[in-house]
């Protein structure tokens, strides 16, 4: 009898350690960024080693690097990243089935906040007569990475203006493109990101470097009318080294988002900590990129549903309805 009272025991034992494990587990919460020299990264990064966000008990947040904005919005719908930075465009066209040869519609990629203004960029040198788009027939054009919301972008902007097939493509980061710039192994590379990029900056140390108008191209081609989610804007003069004019351009937003399936509770509580006054002054810290970042801002350039946690984080801030 004894000996059967000590089994039950111990099984009773076994079963309130799984049960406690299960029950304090923390939730893992991969965050998408993006390749090394852009804004994304810093992004997922930044949220990863803010002290609170380390601290929390019911999450563990780890950044992922990634080629940017489609293969965090495919990552993401799929589960394979929790959470992870992509363009508002990326995410209103994979949500209508509307990406260039993809009709799947990413339904599971859901907004949890704006983040920042992300402006296309394209540099070549002075004097190199590059002073359109079409310009750039017959040359080396760096594209972005494969998979990445800035090789996505230069694609649909280049087909648009009827070069992508002309030019000799070069698809690589920003900072490689960088490199190969400085080397004379391209004739302009392509960005876009927010400013100042250090991947433009470096290409400014050894080269006199030139800002293509790109707004220019786009409204005399109609681009804007076609791809109304793009807005203009334009990089200030002196931003970078030798570039003493405005350059006027256009850009997108670059969105937090989640997936579908991560509990709302998380969603809210790491809202919760990012968007308190220390946790905006943390991520303002990583980069002049975040200067924007703030609850008023939180919901501009979102076309598509919010995430139920982030929906309640808004609507309480009085900034949703």
């Amino acid at each position: 009898m004894k000996t059967r009272q000590l089994l039950i025991i111990g099984f009773i034992a076994v079963l309130a350690m799984a049960f406690s494990h299960t029950a304090f587990a923390k939730q893992r919460v991969v965050f998408g960024g993006g390749p090394a020299g852009g804004t994304f990264q810093v992004v997922a990064n930044g949220i990863q080693v803010y002290k609170p966000i380390k601290a929390a008990a019911d999450f563990k947040v780890q950044a992922q690097s990634s080629a940017g904005s489609v293969e965090n919005l495919r990552k993401t719908d799929a589960g394979r990243q929790q959470m992870s930075v992509v363009y508002s465009g990326h995410v209103y066209l994979g949500r209508n089935g509307m990406m260039k040869n993809d009709t799947k519609k990413y339904e599971n990629v859901m907004a949890v906040a704006w983040l920042y203004g992300a402006p296309a960029q394209l540099v070549t040198r002075k004097g190199s007569g590059i002073n359109s788009v079409k310009d750039l027939v017959g040359k080396k054009v760096g594209v972005g990475n494969a998979g990445s919301g800035a090789f996505a972008n230069c694609e649909l902007f280049f087909t648009h203006m009827g070069v992508w097939d002309k030019i000799e493509r070069n698809a690589m980061g920003y900072n490689d493109a960088a490199q190969a710039f400085g080397n004379n192994q391209l004739d302009a590379f392509w960005l876009f990101t927010a400013f100042p990029s250090g991947a433009v900056i470096m290409a400014a140390q050894t080269n006199d470097i030139a800002l293509v108008n790109l707004d220019a191209d786009a409204k005399a081609s109609g681009f804007y009318d076609k791809y109304p989610y793009f807005a203009k804007l334009a990089v200030p003069a002196n931003t970078y080294k030798g570039v003493d004019y405005e350059s006027p351009s256009f850009q997108d937003s670059a969105l937090w988002v989640a997936n579908s399936k991560v509990s709302d509770d998380v969603v809210y509580q790491m809202l919760s900590m990012i968007y308190a006054d220390e946790g905006l002054a943390h991520m303002k810290a990583q980069k002049k990129t975040f200067k924007n970042m703030a609850i008023d801002t939180a919901t501009q350039g979102i076309v598509t549903p919010f995430h139920p946690g982030a929906a309640k984080f808004w609507k309480e801030k009085g900034v949703l309805k």
